[in-house]
């Protein structure tokens, strides 16, 4: 592995901020980030990650790596909930257990644009039909914890499917991410220099600020999930890592890009905190929030930032 890259890493000031925001939670400052700025910046995220992967993409080669990339992205998104609901229904009961295997069958939109921003650091390139493999993703997996949540349970109240799958495939995120990126295709290369400044000069600092605000609000969950026990937290670390090593590995057989193949791990790993606690909250408002949110947001998410991505990176170059 390369330490010295890991260290580099490790000291990005994207990243630094998110581990400020974590300390300034557990010494119980004042410090927060408003509300309405911190949607604005999640907005502006993924406004940016679309349109610079349409740009991306308008210059691709519709080739196999396309395909693939976005055959894999919808097997994961199937396969991950069921054999995840399997293992957490030894513990939690059948929403719960829905509602986790849910999220992290679902990406996490802000774990990717950080993955994208690693990329660009190590002068990586990466095709930008990535971004349409992560919004291909957030959908299946919620319909498919769902409808093993429904299933299984006798006492599971019969669930809208129509609205969850309104809701899971025009939701914000992937209303506004798809758009950027068809937007960022059909848009000249004369017309994207001309918002340069806008989606790519300044994409750092709002990344830096809106991580930390995801370090002050993991922080504040850390203590809700801990209360759980042990299980919950060796599924939040086991499972991500699990997922993301062996896409990291086994995508070698099907996209040649590196950068493709750490994406794809990286979503793999991820766990969504925003598309699918809005969604369980109609089907299921019998899962606990204080269960499924704080392990994707409160240590997932961190994982993978710090110690996930470089190993994910370590086996793509590696294998």
């Amino acid at each position: 592995m390369d330490f010295y890259g890991v260290a580099d890493y490790l000291t990005n000031p994207a990243l630094l901020f998110f581990i400020l925001g974590l300390i300034g939670a557990q010494l119980k400052s004042d410090l927060e980030i408003p509300q309405t700025s911190s949607k604005f910046i999640a907005l502006y995220l993924l406004l940016s990650i679309g349109f610079k992967g349409g740009q991306e993409l308008s210059h691709s080669d519709w080739g196999p790596d396309i395909f693939w990339a976005l055959a894999l992205g919808l097997f994961l998104a199937i396969l991950v909930p069921i054999y995840t609901f399997f293992i957490l229904r030894s513990r939690f009961s059948y929403a719960n257990a829905g509602a986790i295997a849910a999220a992290y069958g679902s990406v996490s939109a802000v774990t990717f644009v950080t993955a994208v921003s690693f990329l660009e650091m190590k002068a990586i390139p990466f095709g930008g039909h990535m971004v349409a493999v992560m919004a291909l993703m957030e959908a299946p997996s919620i319909i498919v914890g769902v409808f093993l949540m429904y299933y299984f349970s006798k006492q599971t109240s019969r669930v809208p499917f129509n609205g969850i799958a309104k809701h899971s495939l025009f939701n914000g995120s992937v209303v506004l991410i798809l758009g950027s990126l068809i937007i960022g295709f059909v848009a000249s290369d004369a017309q994207a220099d001309g918002i340069k400044p806008f989606t790519t000069d300044i994409f750092k600092g709002f990344l830096a600020v809106f991580l930390l605000d995801m370090g002050i609000t993991s922080g504040k969950k850390i203590g809700s999930l801990l209360k759980q026990g042990w299980f919950a937290l060796a599924f939040a670390i086991l499972i991500p890592l699990l997922n993301g090593c062996l896409v990291a590995v086994v995508s070698g057989m099907f996209l040649n890009g590196i950068g493709d193949r750490f994406l794809l791990a990286i979503l793999a790993a991820s766990a969504s905190y925003i598309a699918v606690p809005a969604a369980m909250r109609m089907a299921a408002p019998q899962a606990n929030p204080g269960l499924y949110l704080p392990m994707a947001l409160a240590i997932t998410f961190p994982f993978n930032i710090t110690l996930g991505m470089p190993l994910y990176m370590f086996l793509v170059q590696w294998n």
